[in-house]
């Protein structure tokens, strides 16, 4: 079997198992994990080997920019001090832990730095993949993933420091200064001046799928160009997304803007499916191969690990979700979050395909011959991955019911209000045009009016659902009937050939568009 029918099967099993894990309650990422488990144990099917220091620049940049298009930069400004916290804070408290763990239980000082840093960092794809599907508060969802985007640039510098301590056989304090300085800013310059210029050519463009090609070509640029500048590329990335995100709607064409965000959606789908799927296959492969997996030393170094990462997790964030409270109390205000939005997410620190590609990356050689330790810093990243992904993970959504923990407003609720207010808002805006003539301001008003009319009706009937339960199911039904003969029509026109295959696609386009509202 070749490499193309394992990716025949991976991409079987994302076909299969989504909908089966939504059906059974299980996080698509975990099942294709299993998924990839499985396949691996196959005598037939081949462990492709992949160069672990491609796998963060290949899939990495993609994810972290998908995340932006979907979160906010006034969401983060608001949870700035629990993001900053997790991802700065945590990360570097719980690779000191584990530093001091490692330590103890044999490793030198700078290799326990290294495991530390290996293991630090809660997966951004897995926190986001399985937050998203349990209906968690906007707010904690928000929190998880600002701190699945932001702490990898912590632990990446944190991995640096401790590589070169150990491949040149020390470092300078103030060499770490300058390098985390240079991380932290470069990365953001970076990222900042990427989104600038993609930003500029965006707005002299007019060609949908020019613009789309640009969106995906500029994470993978601003990445490699910070990494070879030896900065962050995750901020770089981040920086960039968020940019775009908040200033860059305006240069993109309608066609564009709508195009892209199918696409990124559809990138972000796959890609997350492929990673967890190959991530089981690579994790069987890489313990398989190591000479350390029977060691029970090892064994019992990687129970210690994963005990000090859960147990400093809880003590952080429950203590900083006290103090949060606390300080909300004196000032009057409502609580941010309580206990049991806490223990949600420090039940939440899955780690994955950036713990996996950071061990497997490790050199092999060090400053005096053989990279010390390195099979037992493998084998103990591998198995955290595995305990803490598949018995996290699954436990998750258990955990959140027990607690009560979900969110109380509805998202479609949300859209409805807002569709019809931004439809009144356009109205109103066309009203008070000035430079146009009346028959083309009648014309547009009209139009509007109608669309306006149409919603405050929706949300009106969607306000009375509780009483008349029959009438918004009688909806439903009357919309797909109505799009049904609105496309047939426009299919039969371009079978007789009424009009050309390209008009018919747009009127389709329109026709799908409405009718995915009501899905």
């Amino acid at each position: 079997m070749d490499v193309v029918a394992l990716l025949g099967l991976l991409l079987v099993g994302i076909v299969v198992l989504t909908p089966l894990a939504g059906r059974v309650g299980v996080p698509q990422p975990i099942a294709l994990t299993l998924y990839g488990l499985l396949l691996a144990l196959l005598p037939v099917v081949p462990t492709p080997r992949v160069p672990p220091d491609v796998i963060l620049p290949l899939v990495l940049p993609p994810l972290l920019f998908a995340q932006t298009l979907r979160g906010s930069v006034r969401e983060l400004r608001a949870d700035a001090r629990a993001v900053t916290v997790l991802a700065v804070g945590l990360t570097a408290a719980s690779a000191a832990a584990v530093a001091v763990v490692g330590h103890l239980l044999g490793l030198p000082w700078a290799v326990a730095v290294v495991l530390g840093a290996v293991v630090a960092p809660p997966d951004p794809v897995a926190a986001t993949a399985v937050a998203r599907t349990l209906r968690l508060p906007p707010r904690l969802v928000t929190v998880l993933e600002g701190e699945g985007q932001f702490n990898d640039a912590t632990a990446l510098t944190t991995y640096q420091v401790g590589l070169i301590a150990v491949v040149a056989g020390g470092i300078g304090l103030g060499e770490v200064g300058w390098r985390l300085a240079l991380q932290v800013l470069g990365g953001i310059v970076v990222g900042l001046a990427g989104g600038v210029a993609a930003r500029a050519a965006l707005s002299r463009l007019s060609d949908a799928s020019v613009e789309t090609t640009i969106t995906l070509a500029l994470p993978f640029a601003v990445y490699l160009l910070a990494d070879a500048v030896e900065s962050s590329g995750v901020l770089a990335v981040l920086a960039a997304g968020y940019f775009l995100r908040s200033r860059g709607h305006r240069a993109s064409t309608s066609a564009g803007w709508v195009l892209g965000r199918s696409v990124w959606r559809y990138v972000d789908f796959l890609v997350t499916g492929l990673l967890f799927g190959f991530l089981g296959l690579e994790l069987t492969s890489a313990l398989e191969d190591s000479s350390a997996v029977g060691d029970g030393h090892v064994l019992g170094l990687a129970a210690a690990v994963i005990a000090v990462l859960v147990v400093v997790r809880f003590a952080v964030v429950h203590g900083a979700s006290a103090l949060a409270g606390r300080r909300a109390r004196r000032r009057g205000s409502a609580t941010p979050a309580g206990w049991r939005e806490a223990t949600v997410a420090s039940w939440a620190g899955m780690r994955g395909v950036v713990t996996v590609a950071t061990a497997l990356a490790l050199p092999l050689t060090g400053q005096d011959g053989p990279f010390p330790h390195r099979s037992e810093v493998v084998v103990v990243a591998l198995v955290t991955v595995l305990v803490t992904l598949v018995a996290q993970g699954l436990t998750l959504a258990p955990l959140v019911r027990l607690l009560g923990v979900g969110a109380t407003e509805s998202a479609e609720e949300d859209a409805r209000r807002l569709r019809r207010d931004a439809t009144r808002a356009a109205l109103r805006a066309v009203q008070q045009a000035s430079d146009v003539g009346e028959r083309a301001r009648s014309t547009v008003t009209t139009r509007y009016r109608a669309r306006w009319e149409h919603q405050d009706r929706i949300v009106g009937l969607f306000d009375e659902g509780e009483e008349e339960p029959e009438a918004v199911e009688e909806l439903g039904r009357l919309m797909v009937v109505a799009t049904d003969a609105e496309r047939d029509r426009v299919q039969q026109a371009r079978r007789d050939g009424e009009v050309s295959p390209a008009v018919a696609d747009r009127l389709l386009l329109d026709v799908e568009a409405r009718a995915a509202r009501y899905e």
